[in-house]
Formats: structure tokens, sequence, C-alpha cells
């Protein structure tokens, strides 16, 4: 492990980096129990996209270990899944035409892999959009522990207010961000974990972690009625309406990836002297793999998890964190009763506080120097007003461009950032 994942190297160890993983899988978890549900609203099969969310996140991390040594981990995307639940699977008439379009958009990204156009991509982003997409992703995963605490809800007259401390769900992810936040201030070796475990047991004179029935080891249901289902829909190719929508997957998840993979490799430190992601090409290269089996086993468009900013903050700096996320998933297979048991509640306090963690590269940006600043802010606060990774990006490299471009200094704007910048402005009118 020492020579293959260069722990030395990358100044960690085994246990980090078990440790790591854990905490990752911990803050993912939620994913092979809420995505069956959404997928279900299409009429797919509950029990197969179980089996099928679990081991296209395990086939993804694995790769993204053994391929790039990058501690990102992989699962079917939130809100990828509710547009394929709610609006293409509506859209094309059935759940088997939306996994078609997920497959075609899979091998869209292995192409664009295979000949470097992703990587460019990522490369051309200037410094300051990286750093502001790291706070970005900070005040997005904060916005999103605070959702799913209950802590911040919808309120139609002013967009959102503050939730009911009254509700012990509400209480309990008070209590954890607390316990968690304690333990991170006093340096605790795996707080992050440890402050879920914590909660949980919290939750159970509360009322919240549910306990009852509880069954410690199940076997997996059958992925028969999902795997492969796509293949008689791929014809609907050349039918009205399918491109747009296989244009709409591609678009999301190459820009939610990108935008997850300099957010985090900017918190880890991982980027080099020219801001670049070393072996970035390898990590795209899992992730547009992992978009095709996750379609042929039968889930929507797996991508790079924000989620695994908790295990980096935890020291996990190689794939062996990865290998450990893959290796939790497959066991979830059987001991899944156990990982439900874990409520939102738990981990949202984490996502909150990885969110801290996350802000911190937005010291190193200048905001007094608005050509730097304008764009940076967008791209910064963008990502939670529109609740979109893709869309904070989309906002920062228009801004970056176009203001440059009215300053007279069109020349620093490469050649990668006026073609983003192109398709970006065509994207609103289509």
């Amino acid at each position: 492990m020492e020579n293959f994942f260069r722990l030395s190297e990358n100044k960690t160890n085994v246990r980090t980096e078990v440790m790591a993983g854990i905490t990752t899988f911990m803050t993912m978890a939620y994913i092979i129990f809420v995505n069956p549900e959404i997928l279900g609203a299409a009429g797919m099969p509950v029990g197969a996209v179980f089996v099928a969310t679990a081991v296209s996140a395990a086939f993804g991390t694995l790769l993204m270990g053994l391929l790039a040594n990058y501690p990102f981990a992989l699962a079917p995307g939130m809100g990828l899944n509710a547009f394929f639940a709610f609006t293409v699977a509506a859209k094309l008439g059935s759940w088997q035409a939306a996994l078609a379009a997920v497959f075609i958009s899979g091998i869209i990204f292995l192409i664009l892999t295979l000949t470097k156009a992703r990587e460019a991509i990522v490369n051309s982003i200037p410094m300051t959009l990286k750093l502001a997409v790291s706070a970005g992703i900070g005040l997005f995963i904060a916005l999103i522990g605070f959702k799913n605490a209950g802590i911040v809800v919808a309120y139609e007259p002013t967009l959102v207010a503050l939730g009911d401390f009254g509700d012990p769900k509400v209480l309990l992810a008070a209590l954890g961000l607390l316990i968690t936040g304690a333990l991170v201030v006093w340096r605790v070796k795996g707080s992050l974990l440890w402050g879920i475990l914590v909660t949980t047991i919290v939750g159970i004179p509360l009322g919240v972690t549910n306990i009852e029935n509880f069954r410690l080891v199940s076997m997996p249901p059958s992925v028969s009625d999902t795997f492969g289902a796509f293949a008689p829909s791929l014809k609907d190719i050349l039918t009205y309406g399918i491109i747009p929508i296989v244009f709409a997957f591609t678009f999301v998840d190459l820009f939610d990836t990108i935008g997850t993979l300099t957010g985090v490799a900017t918190k880890a430190g991982m980027l080099d002297e020219q801001g670049r992601l070393p072996r970035a090409n390898r990590a795209l290269l899992a992730d547009s793999l992992a978009t095709v089996f996750g379609a042929v086993m039968g889930t929507s468009t797996v991508t790079t998890y924000i989620e695994s900013a908790s295990g980096v903050a935890e020291g996990g700096r190689t794939g062996l964190t990865s290998i450990v996320v893959a290796v939790l998933f497959i066991i979830a297979l059987f001991f899944s009763p156990l990982v439900g048991v874990i409520p939102a509640q738990a981990t949202a306090p984490i996502l909150i506080i990885v969110g801290i963690f996350m802000m911190e590269p937005i010291m190193r940006i200048d905001f007094t120097d608005y050509l730097e600043g304008i764009p940076a802010f967008l791209a910064i606060v963008m990502m939670p007003f529109a609740f979109s990774i893709a869309e904070g990006i989309v906002f920062g490299v228009l801004a970056y461009t176009l203001l440059r471009l009215l300053a007279g200094k069109a020349k620093e704007i490469s050649i990668t950032m006026w073609i983003l910048t192109f398709l970006f402005i065509i994207r609103f009118f289509v």
C-alpha cells in the first residue's frame, strides 16, 4: 500500500486513510436509500435500484482510487436523479428511455475524457475561480446540511426561514452540530465520524433514530429488473426531445464534476503551482466509466461527490480512502439495516462543518481587484442560491470573460474560456 498509494509522499498513513474513508462513506451513505426512493417515483423497482446505487458507487469509487489515486468518492448524483425521475422519464415516457439517455451521456463523457477535452476544461479555469469554487461548494454543502437538518426550511414570503426547534429532529441536528463542533475544536481524531455516531445514539431517546424491527444483516435484492434495461430504448436517440435531454445530462455532470474535483482538490492542497490537478484525466475517466456502468446497472448519472470533502478534512489524501469507501458500499448491500439506522439529522451537521472547512481558500481571493472579485463572488453565491455547482461555475466564467473583455484585457482570456463562454451564452437561449 505504501508503494502503490505513495502514503508517505502524501504525508498520510493507513489509519488516517481508513478513518477518512469511513467518514466519507458515512456522510454520503444516505444516497443508497434516497436514490431508490426518488427513482421509484418514475416507476423503477426500488430493490433493484438500491443494489444498482450501491454497486455503481463502489465501482466508480474503486476506479477513482486505483486509476487516479485520489480520495474522491462517486455515487448517483442528487439533483441529477430528480431530473431523471421527474423530467426525463416523464418526457420520454419510460424510465428505460431515461436510462438510455444517461448511457449515451456517459459515452459522451468518455469520448471527451479520452480526447483530454475535459482535462483541458479543468486546467483552463483560472486560479481565482478555482478558489471561489471551493468556497462556493462550502456554502452549498452547508445549505444542504441546514436543509437536511430542518434548521432552514422553505417559506414562500421570504423564500427560506428558520425551522422549528421544537421538532425533535431539528433539535437533534442542532445538538449534533454542537457535539461535532466541540469535537473539532478539541481536535479529536475522526471527529466527524464520532460526531455522526454520537448524534445517532442521542437520537434514540429523542425518538429520531429508529431502531424498531432492526435487523443486522439482510440479503440484497435482485438487480435483474434494471440491469441493461435501457438497451431497447437506444433507438430513441433520434426521436424528438432526447438530444436536449442528453445535452442536459452531459452539461450538468460535466461541470458538477469539474467543480467538485477542483473545489475539494483546492482544499486538500492537491493542485500544482499552475493551479492544475495532476492526473485529472484519470479522475475524469473514472467518473465517465462510472456513469456508463451505472446506466447498465440501472441508476441515474454517477458523479463525484462533494461529500468527499469530509474525508479530505479527516486527512484522506490518496486512493486508499476511496478503496475504503468502495468496500463499505459493497458491505452496505448486506448490512443495509445498520446503515439505515443513521438519521439524516446525524449527517447534516457534518455537512455544515465541512462547509466551514471549505471556506478557507476564500482568504486567498483578492476582492479589492474587482476583475477577480466579482467573478469569484458570483461563482460562490450562485452555487447555494441556484442550488447547483454547475450554475455557480457558469456565472463565474461568464463574469470573468465578459468583464475582462469590457476592461480591454481580452488577451488574458484563454481559448477554452472563450469557448465555454460562447456555449454558456447559447445555453441560456436553448
